[in-house]
């Protein structure tokens, strides 16, 4: 059959791959309710196929180009899950000491995506650390769906101490100015607003469609923030009101982008919810906004 397009499938099938891939429905429930939209055509197989992650084809910096120094490290978090392995990476031959960057993956852990993005950081000339916060299961599994379940057996607040303890790693290793923001998606955008709470010396933090503080933690946050919204992510975006009412009742620097017409995950370049003008504005505000924020 002819190659599935995007605008050929409905709103409610991208909605009801955001219920699974955020673990509102299992997998069965899944396939059941997205046989409702297999017509014209379409097969059940044909729009999981459609909808899924495309790790193989969708990279755009692999992990062993040479432009860059990107290995696997490990480093110590005894407030979280003990050793914590996660990817480092830099420009390749730089002599100098860079600002860094914590790079938070979602929900399942520190897939090809995420790594992806990692490096895409090193290519900016920064210095970034991009933990699997599933290394105390073993790590990623490999897919997504086993990535899911694995991350749900484990504590969020353990993890965001993970992260915490990857920003001290990071801001004390010998090639980091010490200057050190964070940018994470879905979950990890979450974690990227916590860690602002948490850790009064970030010095930026970018969530992208990532849940918000409790608003009594809001007077906590030092560093400046920038945060990344899509317009069809009705769930997420339910707590911006309140989050923006706090951010200014505590005089906080923010800036806000509410991306229109794109889903949840628009920055994810593996799915079909990628929305690539979206995702390469976003990208670049958040490039220029840690080149101001870190020097």
């Amino acid at each position: 059959m002819n190659k599935i397009r995007k605008e050929d499938v409905s709103q409610e099938v991208f909605d009801l791959y955001d219920e699974y891939a955020h673990n509102r429905i299992d997998r069965r429930q899944f396939m059941e309710r997205l046989s409702v939209y297999a017509v014209g055509g379409l097969t059940v197989s044909s729009l999981m196929s459609f909808i899924m992650p495309d790790y193989q084809l969708k990279i755009q910096v692999a992990a062993n180009d040479a432009r860059l120094k990107t290995e696997t490290i490990e480093y110590s978090s005894p407030k979280g899950g003990g050793k914590i392995k996660a990817q480092l990476s830099r420009p390749a031959g730089n002599s100098k000491k860079l600002p860094g960057i914590v790079v938070v993956h979602e929900n399942r852990g520190l897939n090809p995506h995420i790594a992806d993005v990692g490096r895409r950081a090193g290519l900016e000339g920064f210095i970034s650390i991009s933990p699997d916060a599933l290394t105390p299961l073993g790590g990623y599994p490999g897919n997504d769906d086993d990535g899911r379940e694995m991350q749900g057996k484990l504590d969020r607040n353990a993890m965001l101490e993970d992260f915490i303890a990857a920003f001290e790693t990071l801001k004390n290793h010998p090639e980091c100015d010490g200057n050190v923001g964070v940018v994470g998606f879905c979950f990890g955008g979450w974690i990227s607003n916590m860690m602002a709470v948490r850790v009064s010396e970030l010095k930026a933090a970018v969530p992208f469609y990532g849940g918000q503080p409790d608003a009594a933690d809001v007077p906590k946050i030092n560093a400046p923030l920038l945060l990344h919204y899509a317009a069809l992510d009705q769930g997420v975006n339910a707590g911006w009101p309140a989050y923006e009412e706090a951010l200014k009742k505590n005089n906080k620097e923010y800036a806000m982008y509410m991306y229109e017409g794109v889903n949840h995950g628009f920055h994810n370049d593996t799915t079909p919810r990628y929305d690539e003008p979206a995702a390469k504005l976003a990208w670049q505000r958040t490039v220029d906004f840690f080149k101001e924020k870190l020097a």
